[in-house]
């Protein structure tokens, strides 16, 4: 990520654009945001739902609190996060923050009291694979809801967060464009959104690509201005920036910590240098992601077109001007006078 760098036209956001602009053509349709909006599986519940933008990776744990009375839907009244992924097995504890709530699943398997205890606790563990959907029973009608999806079920869009390098396309870190940076990392299912955090802290060493190799959670969104901290958990590694940036020392020892402050919106990869090979990459998706550092870091992104690139943009052109020439010829019929040569 630089700090100098504006905002630039990149080959990959040229190349979306123009290849959407002929689809569009061929179709008669323009693409709209619902067309590619992540986890279309889970659209229709979270419709009013104001704090629900992906599903939270919280696969590996066995234990998973979710907050009750978390601020959303215009007051405490959201659950928090909206909707996490887990694996068979895995206890989901609801834990009171604020308000009077209770958590209902909708098929009827589980259901708390309603209470406004803070600190109050609900715990149901999901041995089955898939997608628990639940409600607090006076609020619902105003967005109060939630959802556990268990394992690896595919609820719609590319991911439960995202199980691919696209983050989606809808707005923050859905807009992200990893450019493959992910596709070794075993432990990558989407951005988690900890923006609204000044500190956030990332773990070294987590489980993930056969070991004690990952970073926990792989990519996040934070705010510029927010200081993320870096934690060893297990195994001997560092944190590299991508674009040197900054470095941490190689360790092994737990508990040790790095941190740095995220200054300006752009997108951070970074690695472990003796375990990247092997997966053990992350991101730090600062603001919306929007930078001319996005894309760099993961090769192919951006700057020149190539060949291949020029290619592409002159078959759509074609494409586009080929729909549009019998409107061309029609317009021309209907003024009466033949079309002009220009030498």
């Amino acid at each position: 990520m630089t700090d100098s760098d504006s905002p630039t036209a990149t080959r990959r956001s040229v190349l979306k654009t123009t290849a959407a602009a002929g689809a569009a053509a061929a179709t008669g349709t323009a693409f709209t945001g619902a067309a590619f909006a992540q986890d279309a599986g889970l659209e229709s519940w979270f419709e009013n739902t104001s704090n629900f933008d992906r599903v939270v990776d919280e696969t590996g744990s066995s234990e998973v609190t979710v907050e009750v009375g978390a601020e959303a839907n215009g007051g405490a009244f959201g659950y928090g996060p909206a909707a996490v992924r887990v694996d068979p097995g895995t206890t989901v504890t609801w834990e009171w923050v604020a308000g009077s709530h209770n958590v209902v699943a909708d098929d009827g398997t589980y259901e708390s009291e309603l209470t406004n205890e803070e600190g109050f606790t609900f715990s149901h563990t999901f041995e089955a694979e898939g997608v628990s959907k639940y409600y607090c029973t006076p609020h619902q009608s105003m967005g109060m809801k939630g959802a556990i999806v268990v394992g690896d079920v595919d609820v719609g869009g590319s991911s439960s967060g995202q199980s691919g390098d696209d983050a989606g396309s809808d707005g923050g870190a859905a807009d992200v464009d990893f450019d493959g940076w992910f596709e070794n990392v075993g432990n990558f299912d989407g951005v988690v959104d900890e923006t609204g955090s000044s500190e956030v802290t990332v773990e070294v060493g987590a489980e993930a690509n056969g070991g004690a190799f990952g970073f926990g959670p792989a990519a996040i969104q934070v705010d510029p201005g927010t200081t993320v901290t870096w934690e060893w958990v297990a195994g001997s590694h560092n944190v590299v920036a991508d674009d040197g940036g900054y470095e941490s020392e190689l360790t092994n020892e737990e508990g040790f910590t790095f941190s740095h402050t995220f200054e300006e919106a752009g997108v951070s990869k970074y690695y472990c240098t003796p375990h990247q090979s092997m997966g053990m990459k992350g991101a730090v998706v600062v603001g919306s992601g929007d930078s001319a550092s996005n894309s760099g870091g993961g090769g192919g992104g951006g700057g020149v077109l190539t060949t291949s690139d020029i290619g592409v943009l002159a078959f759509a052109g074609a494409l586009v001007g080929g729909l549009l020439s019998p409107f061309a010829m029609r317009a021309t019929k209907a003024s009466g006078k033949p079309p002009k040569n220009r030498r």
